[in-house]
């Protein structure tokens, strides 16, 4: 290893380590240069100030294959106030109600259950539960969103999990914030949700011991995060910011799980958030149990992966030249569009469209404004970018002739939302994996 680092000319000191096994991380996949946080979008007020931006350099363990970025910036920072709201999203929460379903008959859930999520956001799942009359508890570390979550009569706990807040809430030893969650703490859960939730997590270690302390011994942990696989063949490197601490391939995730005595047994591969995968977990102590057998999915798509280059270091080298290829492609398409005099607005306001903007250095020169459902957003500037955000409804009356769908994974959704813009002529296009008219 050391020599194919020497010979790409990037080799250096590992002041780093792999949030996973430990080893140092001295191989660079890509460097996204310093940007600010992807979700602190700006009032107008702070558009008179400076804003803090940090390291964004992706980094791969060689010895378990976990990509990572360095904790460079403490997750309460991130994560104790925080602007995304699952439910604006209509697709996100079609995908929830489907979760429910499957998972509440495949694991026989029902009144005497308690499904406990972790990250459970403004309740947007929960609800599901809910409304099938099965027992849930929340546990979200932004309490402006645990707040939504609470009006909408989901209890949550405002908490980051760890070993101890886990065995807390099965000890009943929690205190609760309010008396609707005193009830729903004191057992082990039947079920737990940890959707989107382990890239966000620094210390990968202490929170898989609280994910394994809230199991029950026959309890089943579902887990589900963007697959490194796709990552990588359609260079979605605007998922890449400060919060996403580590990019999961089906290796890395179940070697860093058993080392916290969780087992997984069966994958799904999913559409969402571009390839996502789900994965089902349960305690390496479980008692035999027809449902938590282990499936031939996991080893199949265990190969997949080792077939299509993740445990070899070329493929990631071969990655960081593709993402420096769309920079090119994507600034050669604005400045075009810029000099024939046509307009270019975006759709949404991700966090991945920050990572973007920012690493092509694009702003109000070259993407006029951009619009998104969230009303959390309005109003607001896009962070680095300092893009303006507005209404959808200000499109209709840009009538820009480009529109550029910034969350191109709900591509299909959004274009059917702005069927109108054809009307005048307008286009839509997508940045990733290329610049692409849809």
């Amino acid at each position: 290893m050391e020599g194919v680092v020497r010979e790409r000319g990037v080799a250096q000191r590992a002041k780093h380590r792999c949030r996973s096994c430990g080893a140092a991380l001295d191989f660079v996949v890509v460097d996204l240069g310093a940007q600010p946080l992807a979700n602190s979008y700006l009032s107008a007020e702070d558009l008179e100030r400076p804003e803090v931006h940090y390291p964004l350099c992706v980094r791969l363990c060689t010895s378990c294959f976990l990509v990572q970025v360095p904790a460079v910036v403490p997750a309460d920072a991130i994560f104790s106030d925080y602007a995304y709201f699952s439910s604006y999203s209509v697709s996100w929460l079609d995908a929830a109600r489907r979760y429910v379903e499957m998972a509440a008959a495949r694991f026989a859930l029902g009144p005497q259950s308690l499904v406990v999520e972790v990250a459970s956001n403004d309740g947007y799942l929960l609800r599901w539960f809910r409304d099938r009359g099965v027992p849930v508890l929340g546990i979200e570390p932004a309490r402006n969103v645990a707040a939504h979550a609470e009006a909408a009569g989901i209890p949550t706990l405002v908490r980051f999990l760890g070993a101890e807040v886990g065995q807390a809430v099965v000890d009943g030893a929690v205190q609760p914030t309010t008396p609707a969650v005193a009830g729903r703490v004191g057992r082990a859960a039947d079920l737990v949700v940890a959707n989107n939730v382990l890239a966000h997590v620094p210390d990968l270690a202490d929170f898989t011991a609280g994910l394994r302390a809230l199991l029950a011994p026959r309890g089943v942990l579902t887990i589900e995060v963007p697959h490194l696989l796709r990552l990588l063949e359609e260079v979605q490197f605007d998922t890449i910011y400060h919060e996403h601490f580590s990019y999961y391939s089906l290796h890395a995730a179940s070697r860093a799980l058993a080392a916290r005595g969780l087992v997984v047994f069966d994958v799904e591969e999913l559409p969402t958030h571009g390839g996502s995968l789900r994965l089902f977990c349960r305690r390496a102590d479980a008692p035999a149990d027809p449902r938590l057998e282990d499936t031939e999915r996991v080893g199949a798509l265990l190969e997949q992966e080792r077939r299509a280059g993740l445990l070899d270091f070329e493929t990631y080298w071969q990655f960081g030249e593709r993402v420096r290829g769309v920079k090119l492609s994507l600034l050669r398409f604005l400045v075009d569009a810029r000099g024939r005099g046509e307009t270019v607005v975006g759709y949404g306001a991700p966090a991945k469209g920050n990572t973007l903007l920012n690493y092509c250095g694009v702003g109000p020169d070259l993407i006029e404004l951009t619009v998104d459902l969230s009303p959390h957003k309005q109003g607001k500037f896009l962070p680095g970018s300092r893009i303006p955000v507005f209404a959808p409804e200000r499109i209709a009356e840009r009538r820009p002739e480009w529109v550029l769908v910034l969350p191109w994974n709900l591509e299909d959704e959004i274009v059917r939302q702005m069927a109108a813009v054809r009307e005048w002529g307008g286009r839509f296009v997508v940045p990733i994996p290329e610049v692409r008219e849809v």
